[in-house]
């Protein structure tokens, strides 16, 4: 429903991101063209280094820091030290969004088709530019607080059918305030890490008492997730309309849920266990400066919120998501997902502002999760739940096999990018393979 949920506007788009092009080769598809620059935190010899990535490329800012490659009037006596061996982003999030943008900018100039900085040093090159293939990533950041959000009105609906019938769907509360709740940040790993299925209390209504056993109702929840990069003192609040400049990026998320184990806890204090046992983001953190030019409005608000959560200028971002599932026996993954980042009701500006409204200080690294994002087709639920309707529609998978809920040694393979003419802003990916549970 395009009047729903508007395409961002070409006219948007900054002039030179069309006419931007690289030394390093790539094609239309690519998720790291220069346009792009995203920042992670690789693994060198064991040792964390903060990176970026163009092409198939990850670049160690560690190795052009030690260089004197970044000679911004912002980072130049700053550089050495936050791309210091052995730390993660943390530091470099805390510096501010001018900072970041800076760093950005003197990356797309070194990668510039016309500079030959680095283009013409095949020693750094060798030193700095690694085959993506052959990176090993870690979690971009030190996590100090995890929150999950539920901010897709399609989504918290088709649950409130699911659980409470059609006319109380959703809770009083929701069109109010963005509903969230504290994760676990201990748990949250890096694409590519395999999760065991966990195992805990569950109890059908057929039961009289509650077993134990490995959950049997496993899902992933389709979900984007914010870093913030500078927070706020405790007993002050961020607003809502210089929340955008606190937030350093986005990554994707799935979140782990065992269905049949939250079903059982969640009442009264919410998930507990069902959701504390992995989440896993892509390694990859795409800045706002980047995703810019695919601003588009957010869905429109009924009732009128409170004035703190009130939008001088209310957009979200076009971002295309999809998740596929990979059974051991499928040669690949079949798309059981098509969504998009602009169908959520409350924006990351919202959600922070609230977070914060208490006085609660926020700090460079934590992450806050959007909740599951679900379209109005079912073809754009971004669930399980959602798209089995609680395991009473089967989906039907290229191997002849059916899903209800995920199996043992699926592979959930989630993506997104934002569609440029010519280029994309990709995120790399987030993939997770379902273990069975320990004895």
């Amino acid at each position: 429903d395009t009047r729903a949920y508007p395409r961002a506007s070409a006219s948007r788009l900054f002039l030179d991101i069309f006419t931007m092009t690289s030394w390093v080769q790539y094609d239309e598809t690519c998720h790291f063209p220069i346009q792009n620059i995203p920042f992670g935190v690789i693994l060198v010899n064991g040792v964390p280094h903060a990176a970026t990535a163009i092409g198939s490329f990850a670049v160690d800012l560690t190795v052009l820091a030690s260089e004197g490659l970044f000679q911004g009037p912002l980072m130049k006596e700053k550089a050495r030290t936050v791309f210091a061996p052995g730390l993660h982003l943390n530091a470099f999030m805390s510096l501010g969004k001018q900072h970041w943008r800076e760093t950005r900018q003197t990356l797309q100039a070194l990668f510039s088709a016309n500079n030959g900085t680095l283009e013409n040093n095949k020693e750094l090159q060798a030193r700095a530019m690694i085959p993506l293939a052959s990176v090993q990533n870690t979690v971009p950041a030190k996590i100090g607080d995890y929150t999950d959000f539920y901010s897709s009105k399609e989504h918290a609906t088709n649950v409130g059918i699911m659980f409470r019938g059609k006319d109380n769907a959703l809770m009083p509360n929701w069109v109010h305030l963005p509903v969230g709740y504290h994760g676990r940040s201990s748990s949250i790993v890096v694409s590519g890490t395999d999760v065991h299925r966990p195992k805990g209390q569950t109890k059908a209504d057929t039961d009289d008492a509650p077993k134990f056993s490995p959950c049997k109702l496993m899902d992933f929840e389709l979900e984007m997730a914010f870093f913030v990069g500078q927070g706020n003192d405790l007993g002050e609040s961020v607003d809502v309309n210089e929340a955008n400049d606190k937030i350093f990026g986005i990554v994707l998320m799935n979140d782990w849920s065992a269905r049949d184990i939250q079903k059982w806890e969640y009442v009264p204090l919410g998930p507990f266990n069902a959701k504390n046992f992995a989440t896993t983001i892509s390694p990859w953190i795409i800045t706002l400066d980047a995703l810019e030019p695919f601003k588009c409005p957010a869905p429109e608000q009924d009732p009128a919120v409170l004035p703190y959560l009130q939008e001088k200028s209310r957009e979200t971002f076009d971002i295309n998501l999809t998740v596929g599932i990979q059974g051991p026996q499928m040669a690949e993954a079949h798309t059981v997902c098509q969504s998009n980042f602009k169908y959520l009701y409350w924006t990351m500006a919202q959600q922070l502002a609230h977070h914060s409204v208490t006085g609660c200080n926020m700090q460079a690294g934590d992450l806050c999760g959007s909740g599951t994002i679900s379209g109005q087709e079912p073809t754009s639920f971004g669930s399980m739940l959602e798209l089995s309707w609680r395991g009473s529609k089967p989906l039907p998978m290229p191997d002849g096999t059916e899903r209800k809920f995920l199996q043992d040694n699926d592979t959930v393979i989630m993506d997104g990018y934002a569609q440029g003419n010519g280029f994309r802003i990709g995120f790399g990916g987030c993939v997770g393979k379902v273990l069975p549970a320990k004895p």
